[in-house]
């Protein structure tokens, strides 16, 4: 609630999946256009279906994953339930969202923990595809949720230095690594891993294995040979998400020759079109598993579908926001919080706690894409110049300079304080003007939320939100 609460009042902003950031402007665009007719024909169904056709294409999705899409949506999307319906736009859009759903996995697979100790994972892939980032990300959010003790062994005795990347990886995210040792092939450093993860008693083992700059017989052998004798749990393919129409070969291969049972998405975070996650899942039918987010280890999320979809549709995603404040607040500190809210309490010190809440979660252009609606918001933004995420550090700077007494009573900050804080801070005292009104609209919202019952609570402006 508390994160909510910021956000509301700020007006922070987020984007959309990176990848799918143009497949979901077009979206939007065709979208608004069946919005702005009364009544819906069937001649507007079929135009909007052409433009979607055209969409997914422009956004690298396989011509035969186009096509099973589109003939889907359209099956459902001119019939009668469409034509006569109260909202016929809406209910277009529905059955655009649930099929969208549908092609990327319809429900999160989880990862397969279900095996005796030490259990193996492979991470597989083309050289440059992120298996080395991947296996660190995903050892670190292994341990993470599910308390597991890790091992780590790189398998690629090709690219210089690449057992050493993975080994300075683990140090930095405290995972046992396996100690490199030459000179060695892959099938003797899976021995030796197997070997040491029994002896320290390791819940699992993440072997990261070579990559090719192209698919090629001898990967695919040494792949097979590594399975075989380490019998994995998972065996997953880690994908740029920026491949494009390659990433359908690659999937088709990689499955075919090895075996996959699941995908890992990385660069999501890029401006790539977003076809290869369509694509990858439809072709092998295997499910997308995790994506990376961003550059840094936490950076790191199971894939859910459905938000997925409802971030692509600009229809946000709440959900995952709820989860990822809750990851970062301590739940002693949130209650704190919700009781200083429930009386209508909100100082600066508050204040500063929720930005760097915020800052945490990725700062304002990594959040707006999670608010339903703000979609068009954000773009808006972007075309005036975007936002700048130095804004966080400049209020934080400006609280820090104040005194307790003046973050706890901002009214005793009279011309003279302000001068001193914004000398403090660095800032102009116009800076510290817009800071304590910003602060006044903040406290004075929230003495309103405190007075409210929960059914008062939900019927508000802020309710709807989290509805």
């Amino acid at each position: 609630m508390v994160v909510f609460v910021h956000i509301t009042c700020v007006g922070s902003v987020n984007q959309r999946v990176g990848m799918f950031q143009s497949l979901g402007d077009n979206l939007s665009n065709i979208f608004d256009k069946l919005k702005g007719k009364g009544v819906l024909r069937e001649e507007d169904v079929n135009a909007a279906m052409r433009e979607i056709r055209i969409a997914l294409l422009q956004a690298d999705v396989a011509l035969p994953v186009v096509k099973a899409l589109i003939e889907q949506i359209k099956e459902r999307a001119v019939g009668q339930e469409v034509i006569k319906s109260v909202s016929p736009a809406n209910m277009v859009i529905k059955i655009v969202q649930d099929h969208l759903t549908e092609f990327l996995g319809s429900e999160s697979a989880d990862i397969n923990l279900n095996a005796p100790a030490p259990a193996v994972m492979m991470m597989v892939g083309l050289q440059g595809s992120g298996k080395t980032t991947s296996s660190g990300k995903l050892a670190n959010y292994l341990r993470k949720q599910h308390n597991k003790k890790i091992l780590l062994a790189s398998l690629d005795v090709y690219r210089p230095a690449a057992q050493e990347q993975l080994a300075v990886l683990a140090k930095q995210i405290d995972i046992g690594c396996l100690p490199i040792q030459e000179p060695n092939k892959p099938i003797d450093i899976t021995k030796r891993a197997l070997k040491v993860a029994k002896q320290e008693a390791y819940d699992l083992v993440i072997l990261d294995t070579a990559g090719r700059l192209h698919i090629d017989d001898e990967l695919m052998q040494e792949l097979r040979d590594v399975k075989k004798l380490s019998d994995p749990i998972e065996t997953l393919l880690v994908a740029d998400s920026l491949t494009g129409q390659d990433a359908v070969n690659i999937a088709s291969a990689f499955h075919e020759q090895v075996g996959i049972t699941g995908i890992v998405l990385t660069r999501i975070d890029g401006d790539g079109r977003g076809g290869a996650a369509l694509s990858m899942r439809h072709v092998t039918g295997c499910p997308i598993k995790f994506m990376g987010v961003g550059e840094k280890v936490s950076e790191f999320e199971p894939f859910h579908p459905d938000r997925i979809a409802s971030r692509i549709l600009g229809m946000g995603d709440v959900v995952s926001l709820v989860e990822k404040a809750g990851q970062l607040v301590e739940e002693d500190e949130a209650k704190k919080m919700e009781k200083k809210l429930r009386k209508g309490q909100f100082d600066l010190d508050d204040l500063a706690k929720q930005l760097k809440m915020m800052s945490k979660m990725g700062g304002m252009g990594s959040m707006l894409g999670m608010l339903p609606g703000l979609g068009k918001v954000k773009q808006q933004i972007d075309e005036a110049g975007g936002v700048d995420d130095k804004l966080f550090k400049r209020l934080e700077a400006m609280i820090s300079s104040m005194t307790k007494q003046e973050r706890r009573f901002p009214k005793v900050i009279n011309a003279s304080r302000k001068k001193r804080i914004a000398a403090g801070a660095g800032v102009e005292v116009q800076d510290i003007n817009r800071l304590l009104k910003q602060h006044k609209q903040m406290s004075g919202m929230m003495k309103k939320l405190g007075k409210m019952n929960k059914k008062q609570l939900m019927r508000s402006e802020f309710g709807k939100l989290l509805r």
